[in-house]
C-alpha cells in the first residue's frame, strides 16, 4: 500500500495537481499570509508599526464622536463606501502623523520623566472627585477605555512628548503688531450702504407669454416634467416590539422568575485592595520590599515610596474595589485568596511585574429585593415572550406568504395584521419603512415587479420583518403639456420677471455711476435710509467685495437676495477703525494659523523622508 502511495506521489500527474493546489492557496491569500508573516499592522512608519487593533479603536472612537456631533447626516455619509474609505484613511493618517511627531521629538532629545507622567495623571479632571484624585474613578475609567494602568501611563508619556514639540512650535510663532492691526481693521470693517429692492413678483404682472414660448420651454425641459416609474405597494409587517405591547405579565410570573434566577439579582463579591508594584523581572527588589513588610514596615508608606504604579502609589497603593474578571488573572487569584482584612500576599507575578497585595475591605454578595427588580423582570419577560411569539408567527408568515403568493390576505390573517397600502409612489418618494435596501431590491425583482407575487419575509431590523407586493405599476412617461402647462407658465413668468428686474437694475447701476438718476424718478424708486452693516449682514459677500469709494463718491452694484428679489446697492462709506478689544483674540488666531502651517510643513518634510507603508484602510 505504502509503495503504491510513494509511486503515486512521484508521478507527473500528481505533481501537476499538487502544483495547482499550491498555486490556488497562494492566489487565495494563504500564500500572501505566509510571505508577509501574518502582518497584523495597519501601517508602518519607519520602523514603528501601528497595529490594526489600535487603528480600529481610533476609527471607532472618531466615528462615535462624529455620530454624536452630526447625527443622521453622518450616518447617511457612512452609507457611501467611497466616503468610508476616505474617512478611515484620514484616521490612519492622523495616527501616522502622531508617530512621525513622536519620532521627531525623540530625535530632538525631548524626554518625559516618570514624575511628569505622574503629575499629569493625578491632575486630570476625569479622575477627580471633590477636588482630589479618586482611585476608584481612575480604575473604572481605564477599564471602560480598555487600558491597563501601565498602558495608560505609556499613552500619556507619548502625548507629553508630542506636546513638547507642539509647544516648541507654538513658542517660536509670533505675529507683528502691524499684522494684527491690519487683520483687525479688515475683520471689524463696517460699511454704510443704501439699497433699492426690486421684487420680482411685481414684474410678473407685466409678463406676457406666447404659446410658442410655452411649447419651446416644454420641449427643452421635458426631463422636468417626466413622471418616473411608479407603483402601488401593499405590505404587512411583523415586529416583536409591537407584539410586546399586547403581552401581559402577572405578579405570579414575576415572582416565579425571581425565585428561579436570584443569581441574576445578586451582586458579586467585592474586595478593596492595595498593592505595591515592581515592574519587569526585578524579583530581588520586590522581595526586599516584602521583607520590609514582614519586619513590620507600614504598607501604605512603602507603596508611596517604592511602588512603580504611578496611579496608586500616591494613595498608599489603593486600587479601590475590584470584582472577579476585572484584573490580571494572577493578580485576581491572589487577591481573592486572602481570607481576612489586613492579610498580605507574597510576591505575585503578572505580565506587569511583581505585586504585593493587601486586603483592605470586603463586601459580601447582596441579593436585591423583589420590589426593586420587579419592573425589570416584567419588561424582560415581555421581551422574551414577544420574541418567542415573533419567531412562531414569522414561520407561519413565511409559509402562508409562499403558499398564497397572489395576495397578502391569508398572510395578514395568520399574524393578525392589517394590510397597509400606498398610493402610486416612485423610488424617490417611497415611505420610509420601505426604503430598506433589501426591500428596494425585492421590489425590483422579477417575481415581485413583473409577476406580482409576494416577496419573502424581509428582515428590516432585529425581530422586525415585512412582506411586500406590487398591486399596480405604471411606466415612466413625459406628462402631456395640458397637465403641466400651468406650472410652466408660472416658471416662465418668474424667469421673465427676474430678467426684467435684472435688466432694470443693471440699467440703474450703469446710469447712477455716471451721475444720472432720472430712472429713479421714472420708476418711482428711492433708496433706503443709510445703514451701517458688518460682515454678518445678508449680502455681506457682495457688499464687502465692492471697491472702496473715493471721497464723496458712491459705488454701485446689484445682487439677488435670499428671496430671489433683485437689489441695487449704493456703498457710500467704509469705516476701518480697528477695535482694540479684538487685538488679543486676533493675535491668538493668527498664531494658531501660523503654528498649524509650521506643523504641516514639518509633517510634509517628515513624510518625504520617512518610509510609510499602508496595510489597512478599507473595511
Amino acid at each position: 500500500m505504502m509503495d503504491r502511495l510513494r509511486e503515486g506521489v512521484n508521478s507527473i500527474a500528481v505533481k501537476i495537481i499538487l502544483g495547482l493546489i499550491i498555486l490556488s492557496f497562494i492566489f487565495a491569500g494563504v500564500g500572501n499570509y505566509l510571505i508577509s508573516g501574518g502582518n497584523n499592522a495597519a501601517a508602518k512608519v519607519g520602523g514603528i508599526e501601528i497595529s490594526r487593533g489600535e487603528f480600529e479603536q481610533a476609527y471607532q472612537n472618531e466615528r462615535n464622536r462624529m455620530q454624536a456631533q452630526f447625527g443622521d447626516s453622518f450616518s447617511n455619509l457612512l452609507a457611501d463606501p467611497a466616503y468610508v474609505s476616505l474617512f478611515r484613511k484620514s484616521v490612519l493618517d492622523n495616527l501616522i502623523n502622531d508617530v512621525l511627531i513622536e519620532q521627531h521629538a525623540q530625535s530632538l532629545g525631548l524626554r518625559v520623566s516618570d514624575e511628569q507622567v505622574r503629575k499629569m495623571l493625578l491632575s486630570m479632571p476625569e479622575f477627580q472627585s471633590a477636588g482630589r484624585f479618586d482611585q476608584e474613578i481612575y480604575q473604572s475609567a481605564l477599564r471602560r477605555a480598555g487600558f491597563t494602568p501601565e498602558g495608560f501611563a505609556q499613552y500619556l508619556r507619548r502625548n507629553l512628548v508630542r506636546n513638547q514639540l507642539m509647544t516648541a512650535l507654538q513658542s517660536s510663532e509670533f505675529t507683528l503688531t502691524g499684522e494684527v492691526e491690519a487683520q483687525n481693521a479688515l475683520m471689524t470693517q463696517r460699511r454704510e450702504i443704501r439699497t433699492i429692492t426690486l421684487p420680482t413678483a411685481s414684474f410678473t404682472q407685466s409678463v406676457e407669454l406666447t404659446d410658442e414660448e410655452i411649447e419651446q420651454y416644454y420641449q427643452q425641459n421635458d426631463e422636468r416634467y417626466t413622471r418616473p416609474e411608479q407603483m402601488r405597494i401593499s405590505y404587512i409587517e411583523l415586529a416583536a416590539k409591537k407584539l410586546k405591547e399586547t403581552i401581559v405579565i402577572s405578579d405570579e410570573q414575576v415572582n416565579a422568575y425571581y425565585q428561579t434566577h436570584q443569581d441574576k439579582y445578586t451582586s458579586n463579591e467585592q474586595r478593596k485592595v492595595s498593592h505595591i508594584l515592581v515592574q519587569g523581572d526585578d524579583e530581588s527588589s520586590a522581595q526586599a520590599i516584602l521583607d520590609e513588610l514582614n519586619n513590620g514596615a507600614d504598607f501604605a508608606t512603602l507603596a508611596n515610596q517604592k511602588s512603580q504604579d504611578v496611579g496608586s502609589s500616591r494613595e498608599g497603593g489603593n486600587l479601590g474595589w475590584i470584582e472577579r474578571g476585572t484584573m490580571d488573572i494572577a493578580f485576581e487569584n491572589a487577591a481573592f485568596s486572602l481570607q481576612r482584612v489586613g492579610d498580605v500576599t507574597g510576591l505575585v507575578k503578572s505580565e506587569f511585574g511583581y505585586h504585593i497585595i493587601k486586603l483592605d475591605e470586603l463586601k459580601a454578595p447582596v441579593v436585591q429585593p423583589l420590589e426593586q427588580v420587579a419592573a425589570d423582570i416584567k419588561a424582560d419577560l415581555q421581551d422574551q415572550q414577544a420574541v418567542d411569539t415573533f419567531y412562531q408567527l414569522q414561520n407561519e408568515l413565511e409559509k402562508v406568504a409562499f403558499e398564497s403568493p397572489d395576495s397578502l390576505d391569508e398572510a395578514a390573517k395568520v399574524i393578525h395584521a392589517s394590510i397597509q397600502r400606498t398610493d402610486f409612489v416612485s423610488t424617490n418618494n417611497i415611505p420610509e419603512l420601505l426604503r430598506h435596501p433589501t426591500v428596494m431590491q425585492a421590489l425590483q425583482s422579477p417575481e415581485v415587479k413583473d409577476d406580482g407575487l409576494n416577496s419573502e419575509a424581509i428582515e428590516i431590523a432585529p425581530e422586525h420583518v415585512i412582506v411586500v407586493r406590487i398591486e399596480e405599476s405604471r411606466p415612466e412617461i413625459i406628462l402631456p403639456l395640458s397637465e403641466v402647462r400651468e406650472s410652466i407658465e408660472t416658471k416662465l413668468a418668474q424667469l421673465k420677471a427676474e430678467q426684467q428686474a435684472l435688466a432694470l437694475a443693471s440699467q440703474l447701476v450703469n446710469e447712477l455711476r455716471t451721475g444720472d438718476d432720472h430712472l429713479l424718478t421714472e420708476h418711482n424708486l428711492t433708496f433706503s435710509k443709510p445703514e451701517i452693516v458688518d460682515r454678518d449682514t445678508p449680502l455681506a459677500h457682495v457688499i464687502f467685495a465692492m471697491s472702496k469709494p473715493d471721497l464723496d463718491q458712491t459705488v454701485y452694484t446689484q445682487a439677488k437676495d435670499q428671496a430671489g428679489n433683485v437689489v441695487v446697492i449704493a456703498l457710500d462709506k467704509v469705516e476701518t477703525a480697528a477695535d482694540v478689544r479684538f487685538h488679543e483674540p486676533i493675535a491668538a488666531q493668527l498664531a494658531r494659523v501660523g503654528t498649524q502651517q509650521d506643523l504641516n510643513a514639518v509633517l510634509g518634510v517628515l513624510r518625504q523622508n520617512t518610509k510609510i507603508e499602508y496595510f489597512a484602510v478599507s473595511q
